[in-house]
């Protein structure tokens, strides 16, 4: 079993998960994540919009000189004919003909139209839009797989800086406390009651606490900077804290391992996002074998042709069409194209094995560090309750002169480490947990 925290950690929570919903509405990468689904959104709906019929108005007028002539020998064919009947009536009733001329484009013309065409049967409109339905799906997954890494980063960051800011309280609190034993090592000096290297020695244990002063503040700049960047907000800005109360035994929830492990197999957003890349490739498969069978198209034109731009019953016209087209062979380029959708299938299926095994591995690891990081919190406060008590002994004793400085700096810097380590373990198991609520999905947006 293992214990896992509830996450109400007094005013905190509240603090943090508005937090959250700030870095959700603001940060930039993930806007680029949900503005590539509202793309999908938009590619969807024009695969949908594929079902209904292109209405289209198709205007033309031109005008033309020279170009191809057409004769038509009009005098050839009858001129014999007509020669025979003057001769036999006496008379030139019938007159003599000249081939005609014309030419092919006609000087002036225009086409005016109204162009309905509305698909019938096509197996390519149902595939496209299957396939692009599930890309749509899986654009949106990975869009709630960041937001969920998002969630985790943000939380890790908070708690870092939290972090960051008890260490410099702790470094402030060693501060007072060494200054005060250089104070009294100077006043047992002037009392002849110790010799001057304690007092170098104080003054050196305080140079170096200032150097490690340093060291935290450059951290919290840093923590700082990186939490803000996260919710896109200026660097230097600043971030609300609350007290943290300490972990107590209470304040953990039991936690079963197989269910967490089972939970992500059947939540994690990268799984279901694998698996619509799946279907839609099943669908590019069908869509290519598709491309056998014939379409059929309907199509009706209405409009008005002539010389002039004339809109009457005189010049108007109906062409009313059924169109089949059927593409019996293309060379192999449909046949490749179809081996390309199946071995990218078999891709897909091995990257959807590949991404539950390494998921159950995630939340296995991230249990046993959790659970390994909960263990170091009771050591570590049990240290820190001991190396307290212990220091106050020897610094009672050193102020009385019973104990020395090197006795009274061991006991100071044991206890500075204990607390070290008690603030780090705990907002380490803060952290830690931070990633196992992500592995695990133990929480919804």
């Amino acid at each position: 079993m293992l214990s896992a925290i509830t996450g109400r950690i007094n005013s905190q929570t509240d603090i943090l998960i508005n937090y959250i919903s700030e870095g959700l509405e603001s940060n930039l990468s993930l806007r680029q994540k949900q503005s590539s689904y509202e793309k999908s959104m938009a590619a969807l709906k024009e695969a949908r919009s594929w079902y209904y019929p292109d209405i289209s108005i198709n205007a033309r007028y031109t005008v033309a000189d020279g170009g191809r002539v057409i004769e038509f020998p009009v005098g050839d064919m009858l001129n014999p004919v007509y020669s025979t009947l003057n001769m036999l009536i006496g008379s030139d009733q019938f007159p003599m003909m000249d081939n005609l001329e014309f030419y092919f484009l006609r000087s002036q013309e225009h086409e005016t139209k109204v162009s309905v065409i509305q698909p019938i049967v096509d197996p390519r409109i149902y595939y496209n839009n299957k396939i692009n339905k599930y890309l749509t799906r899986a654009k949106q997954a990975d869009a709630d797989t960041y937001k969920r890494q998002l969630v985790a980063d943000i939380k890790t960051a908070y708690y870092n800086y939290l972090k960051v800011l008890r260490l410099e309280q702790l470094v402030n609190d060693t501060k007072v406390l060494l200054e005060e034993n250089v104070r009294v090592n100077e006043s047992l000096y002037r009392n002849d009651k110790v010799t001057i290297d304690n007092v170098y020695r104080s003054k050196s244990e305080l140079s170096q606490l200032e150097q490690q002063e340093s060291e935290v503040r450059k951290s919290k700049k840093v923590a700082r900077a990186w939490f803000n960047f996260l919710l896109n907000k200026p660097l230097e800005s600043e971030i609300t804290v609350a007290e943290l109360t300490e972990l107590s035994d209470t304040s953990f929830l039991i936690v079963d391992l197989p269910s967490a492990e089972n939970n992500a197999l059947s939540s994690r957003e990268e799984i279901t996002m694998l698996k619509n890349y799946s279907s839609a490739n099943d669908y590019l498969i069908s869509l290519n074998q598709s491309q056998k069978f014939p379409t059929l198209y309907g199509a009706v034109d209405y409009g008005f042709q002539g010389t002039e731009y004339t809109f009457n019953s005189d010049y108007d016209y109906m062409l009313a069409s059924i169109v089949l087209r059927w593409n019996l062979w293309h060379g192999f380029e449909n046949k490749a194209k179809i081996s390309q959708a199946r071995i990218e299938r078999d891709i897909r299926q091995d990257q959807l094995e590949e991404s539950k095994n390494q998921i159950s591995l995630q939340v296995i690891q991230s249990y046993y560090d959790l659970e390994a990081t909960q263990l170091s919190i009771v050591a570590a406060r049990d240290e820190y309750k001991s190396a307290r008590q212990g220091f106050q002994v020897i610094d009672r004793k050193f102020k009385e002169g019973q104990a020395n400085l090197i006795q009274f700096i061991d006991a100071r810097t044991t206890m500075t480490n204990a607390q070290e380590r008690r603030i780090i373990s705990q907002y380490d198991y803060l952290i830690k947990y931070a990633a196992f609520e992500r592995v695990a999905c133990l929480y919804e947006f």
